[in-house]
């Protein structure tokens, strides 16, 4: 990793992190967790992270955010760690649209950024894209149009995304350095943002 060339921010910033995993109730520290505790310490980015299992899980998780931590204003960035494939997460073997997604989330995303990791594609239209910030209210979601199992985004161009929105949130000056900086990687992983 030494030569991906990540960022420091100089303020405390928030992350929410929200990981499918096969069950719950059984505590496990994922890769998605040892690299959030990597990021707090190495970059000042802190994160509140929550597993799922169900897609009432996910909404639960959304929702204690919303209603029941003050601080939730502190949290522009929305991780999720979902599985699935091109505009469908997977959970507990039941596939949902991205469409069904924003109807679940309709106005509880506030001028939030929604950033998928590369365990799922994300290809949309102008039209699902528009469809998902205007029902949900997110300023802009963002993922990865190629999925593959030997490269993950969070161990690499997730943190660079997270550090440099935190130094700068002007979205088009943020992906703009991401391509200038790591165009290679970019376009591996086929980065992409829809605001």
């Amino acid at each position: 990793m030494s030569e991906l060339e990540i960022p420091i921010t100089d303020v405390e910033n928030f992350i929410y992190c929200l990981e499918v995993v096969p069950d719950a109730d059984v505590i496990e520290t994922t890769e998605v967790v040892k690299i959030l505790e990597d990021i707090a310490l190495n970059q000042n980015i802190t994160s509140i992270y929550k597993a799922c299992d169900t897609m009432e899980d996910l909404e639960e998780s959304i929702s204690n955010l919303l209603y029941d931590d003050h601080n939730f204003k502190d949290y522009e960035i929305i991780y999720l760690v979902l599985p699935g494939d091109a505009n469908n997460i997977l959970i507990n073997n039941y596939y949902y649209s991205i469409g069904e997604i924003a109807e679940l989330f309709e106005g509880k995303l506030d001028n939030k950024v929604i950033h998928f990791s590369n365990k799922k594609l994300l290809d949309l239209t102008d039209e699902e894209s528009q469809y998902f910030l205007d029902v949900t209210g997110a300023r802009a979601v963002s993922g990865y149009g190629y999925s593959t199992n030997s490269m993950s985004s969070a161990f690499t161009i997730d943190r660079v995304f997270f550090s440099l929105f935190y130094e700068d949130d002007d979205l088009i000056e943020v992906v703009k350095r991401m391509y200038d900086k790591h165009s290679k990687l970019c376009n591996a992983l086929g980065f992409r943002l829809y605001y």
